[in-house]
């Protein structure tokens, strides 16, 4: 696996630094072909150059019409920076031409030389190897009234040094030049015999293993090589490998030492987590069980055990605590409505009601819950009321209204000294409150008042209207709506209302004392929308 991840990793170094590469060289071509085209346009279309070469045409020994265009040449390569020109017959045949010679002991550029014609050949492009020097060369023909009288060739010195990676020019099988040190081009010749110009090919250079890969191929032969040394680049990663091989021993040692710690914990972990619940347990009073104890010691298992088991016993004894406790409140309700028998089942039916709307609005489990229960307390401040006046058969005057107004502040004086009770004080001394602020007994308004106390003011209202009386006939389902409709924005708060008359009427009637008229269901429907659009005091929208 490691053999196989270290010549992937090589091979694909080498095809990134080839990309690379390539690059380089399309952007030297594309440099290079262009200021070929400038000049080769420039060249041919020379007046005095066309005269000179039809002259010499005519008489092939003229020696003055021939110096007169190497002379020419020679200005026109100063002028571009061409280091290779030369005219040609129409045939090929070479004409006149100039090249430029090394500079001896010096890095700057040579002079301008004749060429020896006659150990020349016409090339239009690709390479050219004369004396020793590589010119990449191309042409372009030359006219005179659309009749092809010459062909002009110019080219630049080819240098694979300029080049930082390894490559090598090839001819024919034979190595021209390379930029890889050390290594002669007979070498180069040999190793590379097997490969051919388009395709990957492995060799051996002094005894390294080396890979070569086609950059570009050029015409006449000539393509350009480029080679990596893939055992220095899998030494690299071979001393990464070492070093992440030191990295594994090291972590494993670690992780030695730290599963003998963890050997030792046996025993001290279990113990931790039995303390860790109990300091939870007494922030939350609530005791959770333990996960199942990995321990191998049998008594660390038997504590965790024997520890589940105690927590198990006191969630059920919360439960069943939790269970009196919503009996004693029914039973605290039950005692509040048997005082009066035309409003025995007031405070259950208000709770049933109040829970409906609080569902039908979507509201978190928990105030769902808590406005179940604050509701079914909502009256109990009625026990510090007479019952002279509860039970009174007649209106009651100003006075014993007013005594009548006090029953939900002293719900909250009843139940708030006791601990169990606050989340429902705001519910039983606030249900009263009116959305417009005329309500009791603090004239809050709107959203002043909390969710709780505005929906148990609507399932309240309502059960109220439709229970029987001793002075009044209870009202039916439709004129208690009716009267919730008439007081919205008013007494009640609109958003409630709108989920309070969209309740399917069954449930609504269900837990209620109402008496049911003619009306169907889908007609009672659309009669409550209608009436609710037309009040104009509902929240905008038909839900």
């Amino acid at each position: 696996m490691v053999q196989e991840f270290v010549q992937s990793t090589v091979r694909d170094g080498v095809h990134n630094s080839l990309r690379e590469s390539q690059e380089a060289i399309a952007k030297i071509h594309a440099r290079g072909d262009l200021e070929h085209s400038r000049a080769l346009k420039t060249a041919s279309d020379s007046a005095a150059l066309k005269t000179r070469i039809q002259s010499l045409l005519s008489s092939p020994q003229n020696i003055t019409a021939r110096v007169a265009i190497r002379e020419q040449l020679r200005g026109l390569c100063e002028q571009t920076g061409f280091d290779f020109m030369l005219v040609s017959a129409p045939d090929g045949t070479p004409l006149a031409g100039v090249i430029r010679r090394p500079a001896a002991g010096s890095d700057s550029r040579g002079p301008l030389v004749p060429l020896d014609t006659a150990l020349l050949y016409h090339s239009d492009s690709g390479f050219r190897v004369i004396g020793g020097q590589t010119f990449q060369i191309a042409s372009v023909p030359i006219d005179q009234n659309d009749e092809n009288i010459a062909a002009l060739s110019v080219g630049k010195e080819f240098n694979v040094s300029d080049l930082t990676t390894p490559v090598v020019l090839v001819h024919a099988g034979t190595t021209i030049e390379s930029n890889i040190a050390q290594v002669s081009s007979d070498e180069l010749t040999r190793a590379l015999a097997h490969c051919t110009d388009h395709s990957e090919c492995d060799l051996q250079l002094h005894g390294s293993n080396w890979i070569s890969l086609p950059l570009e191929s050029f015409g006449g032969g000539y393509a350009l090589l480029s080679l990596e040394n893939l055992d220095i680049a899998t030494g690299a990663i071979q001393s990464r490998l070492n070093q992440w091989f030191v990295t594994m021993l090291i972590v494993s040692v670690l992780l030695a030492l730290v599963c003998s710690v963890a050997t030792s914990n046996n025993i001290v972990r279990p113990v931790a987590d039995v303390v860790s619940h109990l300091r939870i347990a007494g922030r939350t009073g609530v005791l959770s069980e333990l996960k199942s104890s990995s321990s191998s010691i049998t008594e660390m298992k038997e504590l965790s055990d024997f520890y589940n088991q105690a927590a198990v016993s006191v969630r059920a004894a919360t439960s069943s605590l939790e269970a009196a406790y919503l009996e004693f409140i029914g039973s605290l309700a039950n005692a509040l409505d048997a005082r009066d028998g035309y409003t025995a089942g007031h405070s259950w039916r208000v709770s049933q009601l109040s829970t409906a709307i609080a569902s039908a609005m979507k509201l978190d489990p928990s105030e769902i819950e808590r406005i179940h229960i604050g509701a079914l307390l909502h009256d109990i401040g009625k026990i510090g009321i007479a019952d002279q006046l509860l039970q009174k058969r007649g209106r009651l005057t100003p006075k014993e209204v007013e005594l009548v107004q006090q029953h939900p502040v002293i719900g909250r004086n009843i139940l708030e000294g006791v601990k169990g009770f606050a989340p429902f004080l705001s519910a039983v001394e606030l249900h009263h409150e009116n959305w417009d602020g005329t309500g009791y007994p603090h004239g809050l308004s709107g959203e002043e008042t909390p969710i709780d106390a505005r929906i148990i003011h609507v399932a309240d209202a309502y059960d109220a209207m439709t229970t029987m009386r001793p002075y009044r006939r209870g009202r039916s389902h439709e004129e208690a709506i009716g009267e919730i409709i008439e007081f919205t924005g008013r007494q009640f708060d609109p958003r409630i209302v709108r989920v309070f008359v969209c309740l399917p009427r069954d449930l609504v009637t269900s837990n209620s004392a109402a008496q049911t008229g003619d009306t169907t269901p889908s007609q009672w429907g659309r009669a409550v929308l209608d009436a609710m659009d037309h009040a104009g005091t509902l929240v905008p929208g038909r839900e």
